[in-house]
């Protein structure tokens, strides 16, 4: 039985969480987010709220979401270290969640 199949037999789904942290450390501020609900029970978008779901990454992990992916840490181009561009710090959780 393929993955895909095995997952759809239990009926788990996959909720997504991206957060943005202030820096390269779990326990940073959120300062950006979004979520995805692989439930079909919400249709959460982005900007739809004033507060973060969680104000840091460890505040995720002790509510049960896992951790799937950090970012690569890059130093800036010289001479760009003040430079705005994308948010640097994204970190990825899931939660398998019985429908």
């Amino acid at each position: 039985m393929s993955v895909t199949a095995s997952i759809a037999a239990t009926n788990l789904r996959q909720q997504v969480l991206v957060l943005y942290l202030s820096d390269s450390s779990l326990d940073s501020e959120v300062i950006g987010w979004s979520v995805y609900d692989g439930t079909g029970r919400t249709s959460p978008t982005t900007g739809d709220g004033d507060e973060p779901p969680y104000d840091t990454g460890v505040s995720a992990l002790l509510d049960g979401w896992r951790l799937l992916q950090a970012s690569q840490l890059i130093p800036p181009y010289p001479g760009h270290e003040y430079d705005t561009s994308f948010l640097k710090h994204e970190f990825i959780f899931e939660q398998l969640i019985a429908l």
